[in-house]
């Protein structure tokens, strides 16, 4: 890219992204992102996903077939907005999401844009508020977490099979503070939130709820599920089950016009059961009707 021919707040933020990246140890200057614009007021830097090889029912896809991470800066008051959409493969949602909730952005969605990819892509939506430089620093520290090598971990591989369960229900229920329902192997909770569509109240029984399912062992279980939460407390529900070490496998809506919005995360974790109990507790509790 030409920074010389950028203006000087287009300068500034791709000097603040390069050298956040470059303090990583994860980007070499050669690595550069894609040119960037200034045009009517938005800054946008792209970064295109050239390190992957994706198809999709046998189909070859490159960057501008919809693999390209992007991140777009714009001007409010005193402070800037970034908003960006993350190309990522399974291995790097879990520590991409940290990266940028420990950085002060905000995650809004976690989705598929495909179906039958290989490797499977996901999505993740970002948005922060701040100062300029601030927000670069930021965004290039993610673009950082992205450039690391995909898949040093893998998937956790638990060999866990729920016919043969032997979790402890009592002290799952005094983990969670409340009390599931353990049955054929799986133990499983649900808490049911409220909200109105189409001037109806529904809740729990019409799919208005977080739930939670347990496998395995004490020492070493599953647990899957998903949350219902109102858009004001993502956030501290992503950070506070990211601290947990459950990862979050997607973020989006399952309704439109309700009143409360409700969003709704699936989530998934392998520890000992009465971590992964501890870390939903924790998330339950910053939820609130």
């Amino acid at each position: 890219m030409n920074i010389a021919n950028m203006s000087g707040r287009g300068q500034l933020v791709v000097s603040v992204l390069l050298a956040a990246m470059l303090c990583s140890g994860s980007l070499a200057l050669g690595e550069a992102a894609g040119t960037a614009m200034d045009t009517g007021g938005v800054f946008k830097e792209s970064v295109p996903r050239k390190d992957l090889s994706v198809t999709i029912a046998g189909v070859k896809m490159s960057p501008p077939m919809g693999l390209t991470s992007w991140a777009a800066f714009k001007r409010e008051g005193k402070d800037d907005m970034v908003m960006g959409d993350l190309v990522l493969v399974q291995d790097q949602v879990s520590p991409v999401m940290s990266a940028a909730l420990d950085n002060g952005l905000e995650v809004t969605a976690l989705h598929n844009h495909f179906i039958w990819d290989s490797p499977r892509i996901m999505f993740m939506h970002i948005v922060g508020m701040g100062p300029e430089q601030e927000l670069a620093t930021s965004v290039g520290r993610v673009f950082a977490k992205i450039k690391e090598p995909a898949g040093k971990t893998g998937p956790p591989d638990a060999q866990i099979d729920p016919a043969r369960s032997s979790l402890d229900p009592a002290k799952l229920d005094s983990a969670l503070g409340l009390k599931g329902q353990y049955k054929d192997g799986v133990y499983k909770f649900v808490v049911g939130r409220t909200t109105r569509m189409h001037d109806v109240t529904i809740g729990n029984q019409m799919g208005v709820n977080t739930w939670g399912a347990f496998a395995g062992s004490d020492d070493k279980a599953v647990v899957d599920g998903d949350f219902a939460m109102h858009e004001s407390e993502l956030q501290n529900v992503l950070k506070t089950l990211r601290k947990a070490g459950i990862n979050v496998v997607a973020i989006h809506q399952h309704m439109t016009g309700e009143q409360p919005r409700i969003m709704f995360l699936h989530y998934w974790g392998v520890a000992p059961a009465n971590d992964l109990a501890k870390g939903l507790r924790a998330a339950l509790d910053v939820t609130h009707d």
